[in-house]
């Protein structure tokens, strides 16, 4: 895998809205937290548009976008927020530029879509915070975002999560949001997840569907051949009237249980203040014991 750059001080980061719309005064904190990284920021020409839901029309967005790739003085690309609308414009850009000088992005939730595709691509990308939730995620989340741009220190992550089946593997890390990963399949963003170390994540689905989306991945073949596991927060669940019968950790252990890979629950990454960045593409070494998980990665802080 291709890995960008590392950014500079005095590097030029440009800020776009992929999906849904957003407002300019709740960015500008995050726009100062940039700056205070040496950073020169770049705003999209329709970062804050609206068009209904979206931050402005798909047209809008993908030209916001496109040139951003294209840019060569452009560093790195932070996605400003999530919501829904990514996947209405993946298949109408053109990553030649943006293949011939690679370049960071970063966002998480609605842009996992862009991370399988990047990552078939064979460049590396970043699942982290992004600028929306710069001033609600923890200062560690920010940190290990830092780490992940060459901005900070690294290491080796330790953690006192919830060892589901204990062992090590090594492979690339790549995931994302669930209901992303699924609505992938079989398009251009489907990846292979065969040798390689799977996070997952999700926010306000009923049990059911999170249920559904986990067997989806199993005949599809997602889960059988993976490395290794971890699964990070399922924020916000909910349950019908005549409830599921089963939490989400069960629902996804039940779908691997009958494999050998090792697996944890409760990793920081997803939809909660502890969202640390992980290096989509970059191999790692996942290892579980039974009462720490650490996770040794090119970007930890």
């Amino acid at each position: 895998m291709i890995q960008p750059p590392y950014l500079q001080k005095g590097s030029k980061v440009a800020l776009v809205s992929p999906a849904k719309t957003v407002s300019r005064e709740n960015v500008l904190p995050a726009i100062e937290i940039l700056k205070s990284w040496g950073l020169k920021v770049v705003i999209g020409k329709y970062a804050f548009a609206e068009h209904f839901q979206f931050a402005g029309t798909d047209k809008q967005r993908t030209q916001d976008l496109q040139k951003m790739l294209d840019d060569p003085e452009i560093n790195a690309i932070f996605c400003i927020r999530g919501g829904y609308g990514t996947t209405r414009i993946i298949d109408n850009l053109d990553f030649t530029q943006f293949q011939q000088h690679p370049k960071w992005i970063i966002g998480y939730s609605d842009i996992t879509a862009l991370h399988l595709h990047i990552h078939n691509l064979g460049i590396q990308s970043i699942h982290a915070t992004m600028p929306l939730l710069f001033t609600r995620d923890s200062a560690q989340s920010l940190q290990t975002l830092k780490s992940a741009l060459g901005l900070g220190k690294t290491g080796i992550r330790e953690y006192p999560l919830i060892a589901k089946r204990k062992g090590t593997a090594n492979g690339q890390l790549i995931g994302g949001n669930l209901s992303l990963m699924v609505s992938c399949i079989g398009t251009a963003s489907d990846v292979d997840t065969a040798g390689k170390i799977l996070f997952l994540e999700d926010i306000d689905e009923y049990l059911y569907h999170i249920d559904r989306m986990m067997i989806q991945l199993k005949r599809a073949g997602k889960l059988r051949n993976l490395a290794g596991l971890i699964v990070g927060h399922f924020t916000a669940m909910k349950d019908n009237e005549k409830p599921f019968g089963k939490e989400v950790n069960e629902i996804i252990w039940g779908a691997v249980k009958e494999y050998d890979y090792p697996v944890c629950f409760g990793f920081p990454v997803g939809h909660e203040a502890e969202n640390h960045a992980l290096v989509c593409g970059s191999t790692s070494q996942f290892t579980v014991q039974s009462k720490q998980v650490s996770l040794l990665s090119p970007i930890i802080s």
